[in-house]
C-alpha cells in the first residue's frame, strides 16, 4: 500500500521505521507537528519524526492544522491507502479521516478498551495495573473507540517508569503496526468492534495531578512518582519550593514516621506516608540538576521533624 504515516515524538520512531524496513509498502510522506520552540535559546526545532523522514528522503507534512486546506489537498494529491498514525497529537476532522480508502490506523498504547485517551502508559502504571499493551484501530471521529485489528501485551514491572514502559510498548507496537498494514493490506485482518464494558480513561497528566499526597499509602505515592516520570514529574513542597521526585523505594519496616516527615541518616533520606515511609532515591530542587536524595540532604540541612509538602 501507498502510506502516509502521522506521529511527532521520538515513542513514534520505532514505528515510522518498521514501515520504511518493511519493503511491503510505500511510506510517500509523514505528517507530523510544526517545528516548535526548544532548549534555552528557544530556537525552533522539528520533530524526531519529521527528522527521521528528512534523513530517510521522505517528503514532511506540518500542518498548523489538519484542517487546513492546503494539507488536505497535497493529501488528496498522494492518494496514500492507508494512513498509520503513532501519537500525532492533533485531532483529525472527518475531511480528513475519509481520504485514504482504508483509513487511518491509530497504534495505542493500552489494550483497547482500557485507558482511552492521551497518557495510558501513566494512569497504567498509576493504577497498579500489572499487564498492559498496545492496539491498532481504525480511528473514527470517537476518543480512540474505533474497532480493533491487534494487540500485543506487556507486563508492567515492579520498578518500571512511564518512560521505561512506553520505550517498550513502541518497539513492540512498532511490529505490530507493520503486521497490521500486511493484514489490511492482503485482506486478512478485519477489524472488531471495542465491547462495550472496560473502558476507562486516560486523560492528560496534569501538573497538579504529578502532585504527591503524602497522606497517601506508600503504594500510591510509589506508583505517582513512577507514572510521572519522566514527565511530567511528581512534585512536593519543600521550603515553599518545588522539589521535584525522580526516584522513590519503599520501605515496609519504617512506620514510625508521619505523613510528609522527613529522617535524614548518612546515605538515607526518608520521608513518612499514610502507611509506611518511602526512600527518596532522586530528586531535582526548582533550578537545579537532578542529584541523589543524599546530597540534596546533606546541602538543605534538614533538622528533625521537617516535613515535605507543607
Amino acid at each position: 500500500m501507498k502510506l502516509v504515516f502521522a506521529g511527532t515524538p521520538e515513542v513514534a520512531v520505532p514505528a515510522l521505521d518498521a514501515l520504511i524496513a518493511s519493503g511491503r509498502h510505500e511510506v510517500a510522506a509523514v505528517v507530523t507537528r510544526p517545528d516548535a520552540p526548544a532548549g534555552r535559546g528557544r530556537r525552533l526545532v522539528a520533530s524526531p519524526v519529521a527528522e527521521r523522514a528528512e534523513h530517510a528522503g521522505i517528503e514532511v507534512l506540518k500542518p498548523a492544522k489538519p484542517r487546513d486546506e492546503e494539507f488536505l489537498a497535497r493529501l488528496r494529491e498522494i492518494g496514500p491507502d492507508c494512513c498509520p498514525v503513532v501519537a500525532y497529537g492533533a485531532l483529525l476532522p472527518r475531511v480528513a479521516l475519509d481520504i485514504p480508502a482504508q483509513g487511518w490506523v491509530n497504534l495505542h498504547f493500552s489494550l483497547l478498551p482500557a485507558w482511552r485517551g492521551a497518557a495510558p502508559v501513566q494512569h497504567a502504571i498509576m493504577a497498579g495495573d500489572e499487564i498492559t499493551g498496545a492496539s491498532t484501530f481504525l480511528i473514527e471521529e470517537g476518543l480512540d473507540s474505533g474497532p480493533v485489528y491487534g494487540t500485543v501485551t506487556e507486563e508492567i514491572r515492579p520498578t518500571d517508569t512511564s518512560g521505561d514502559l512506553l520505550t517498550r510498548l513502541a518497539f513492540a507496537g512498532s511490529g505490530l503496526l507493520a503486521a497490521t498494514m500486511d493484514g489490511i493490506e492482503d485482506g486478512t485482518l478485519k477489524a472488531v468492534p471495542q465491547p462495550a464494558d472496560g473502558i476507562s480513561s486516560a486523560p492528560k497528566i496534569t501538573v497538579e495531578s504529578a502532585h504527591v499526597d503524602w497522606a497517601a499509602p506508600a503504594l500510591r505515592v510509589d506508583r505517582v512518582v513512577r507514572g510521572c516520570t519522566p514527565a511530567p514529574g511528581s512534585w512536593t513542597v519543600f521550603r515553599d519550593e518545588r522539589l521535584k521526585l525522580i526516584q522513590v523505594a519503599m520501605v515496609p519496616d519504617r512506620t514510625d514516621l508521619a505523613p510528609g516527615e522527613l529522617s535524614v541518616a548518612k546515605n538515607n533520606v526518608y520521608v513518612g506516608t499514610g502507611s509506611f515511609a518511602v526512600e527518596l532515591l532522586w530528586v531535582q530542587a526548582q533550578g537545579k540538576k537532578p542529584m541523589r536524595a543524599a546530597d540534596w540532604a546533606r546541602g538543605v540541612r534538614i533538622p528533625s521533624g521537617e516535613r515535605l509538602g507543607v
